[in-house]
C-alpha cells in the first residue's frame, strides 16, 4: 500500500535505452573543438592566497550563519544587514589574517587529455594517438520524460563519440584551500573561540570554491576556447562563460565513487595533498575535484531518478555489482532495492 501511494501520481521513466536514444547529439564539426595548449597535469603548489580571494562568491558564506540573501545586497537588508555587516567585517579581518600569516595552504592540479564517448562512458585517452586507454568514466542519463524536444541528458553527451572524426579533449581538476585549518581550527578551540574556529571552516570553504572559480578561468585560457573571455568577477561567479566543470557527488554526476577515478588521473594525493575516505569525502574538507567539459552547448542539469534497467548498465560499466551501485546512488533510484 504504502509502494502503491508513494507511486500513484508519478509518471513512469523512459526505459533507459529509449533516454539513450532521446541524447543530446550535437553534430561534431572537428574545426569546432579546440585543442588545450598541454596535454597531462600540471601542479599548482602554495598559489597565492591573495590571488583567490577576489574570485570568493560570499553570498554562500552568509548562509552558513543562517543569514539567506546574495551578497552585496544582503549588507542593505533591512531586517539582518546591520549582522550582515558586523559579520562580514569580522571575516575580513580573519580573512586578511590568513592570507598574511599563510595559515592556509592552498594546492591545485588539474589537467587535459583527449578524450572520446562511447555510449554512455567517456573514454580518457593516454596521448593524442587515442590508442592506450588511460581511464573510463561511466555517466548517468536522466530517464524522467522531459518536454518534447528536449533530450534526455548524460555528461557523455558533451563529448564527441569515438569514430566521429571529431577528436576531443576532456579536462580534470582538484583544489583545496584546507591545508593548516586544523591546526586553525584547534588554535581557536584551545583559546575558547568558537566564533573564529567556525569562521575559519567557512573562509577555507569559501577559498576553495573561489581557487576552483580562478583555476576554471585560467584553464579555458589554457584550453584556447576562453582566450577572448572579458568577464568581471560577478559575471565569473555568475558563469557566464563557455563550458561547465561539474563535480562528482552533485546532480550532473551523483556517483561519489567516480572521484577515485578522477584522483587516480590526476594523482592528486601526491600533486596537491588531497585525500580521499573511505566513503570518497575528501580531505581537507575544503577542497573541489570535477572535470572539465568545454562544448559550447555543454549545461549543468539534474539527473535525478533511474530505474533498474540504467542501474544495471552502470553497474556492469563500472565492474560493480548492483548492489554496490545501488548504495552508492541510494537518493536516486525510482525503485527499492531488493534485500
Amino acid at each position: 500500500l504504502l509502494a502503491a501511494f508513494a507511486g500513484r501520481d508519478r509518471e513512469p521513466l523512459l526505459p533507459y535505452p529509449v533516454a539513450v536514444e532521446l541524447r543530446f547529439a550535437p553534430a561534431w564539426e572537428p574545426s569546432e573543438i579546440s585543442r588545450p595548449s598541454f596535454l597531462g597535469t600540471r601542479s599548482l603548489a602554495g598559489f597565492p592566497l591573495g590571488e583567490i580571494v577576489p574570485y570568493i562568491d560570499w553570498s554562500p558564506f552568509f548562509h552558513v550563519w543562517e543569514l539567506k540573501g546574495t551578497y552585496p545586497a544582503i549588507l542593505d537588508h533591512p531586517t539582518y544587514g546591520a549582522a550582515a555587516r558586523d559579520l562580514f567585517a569580522s571575516a575580513r579581518k580573519l580573512l586578511g589574517e590568513i592570507v598574511e600569516r599563510r595559515l592556509l595552504t592552498a594546492n591545485g592540479v588539474y589537467g587535459f587529455f583527449p578524450a572520446a564517448s562511447e555510449g554512455d562512458d567517456i573514454i580518457v585517452f593516454a596521448g593524442e594517438d587515442r590508442r592506450r586507454e588511460l581511464a573510463r568514466l561511466p555517466t548517468l542519463r536522466q530517464q524522467r520524460r522531459k518536454q518534447a524536444g528536449k533530450p534526455q541528458l548524460a555528461l557523455a553527451d558533451f563529448i564527441a563519440p569515438a569514430g566521429s572524426g571529431a577528436g576531443d579533449y576532456i579536462g580534470a581538476f582538484a583544489v583545496t584551500a584546507g591545508i593548516g585549518l586544523e591546526e586553525t581550527v584547534h588554535r581557536f578551540e584551545r583559546e575558547h573561540d568558537d566564533y573564529n574556529a567556525i569562521m575559519a571552516k567557512a573562509l577555507a570553504d569559501r577559498l576553495a570554491e573561489a581557487f576552483a572559480e580562478l583555476l576554471h578561468e585560467r584553464t579555458r585560457n589554457d584550453w584556447g576556447y576562453g582566450r577572448n573571455e572579458k568577464l568581471s568577477k560577478e559575471e565569473l561567479i555568475a558563469e557566464r562563460y563557455r563550458g561547465i566543470r561539474p563535480a562528482p557527488g552533485y546532480p550532473a554526476c551523483p556517483d561519489h565513487t567516480e572521484k577515485r577515478t578522477l584522483f587516480d588521473l590526476l594523482q592528486a594525493e601526491r600533486s596537491a595533498g588531497i585525500t580521499l575516505t573511505e566513503t570518497f569525502a575528501m580531505h581537507p574538507a575544503a577542497s573541489v575535484c570535477g572535470l572539465y567539459f568545454a562544448h559550447p552547448d555543454s549545461r549543468y542539469f539534474t539527473v535525478g531518478k533511474i530505474g533498474r534497467d540504467q542501474v544495471a548498465s552502470y553497474a556492469a560499466r563500472k565492474g560493480m555489482t548492483i548492489q554496490e551501485v545501488e548504495r552508492w546512488l541510494a537518493p536516486n533510484l525510482d525503485y527499492e532495492p531488493l534485500g
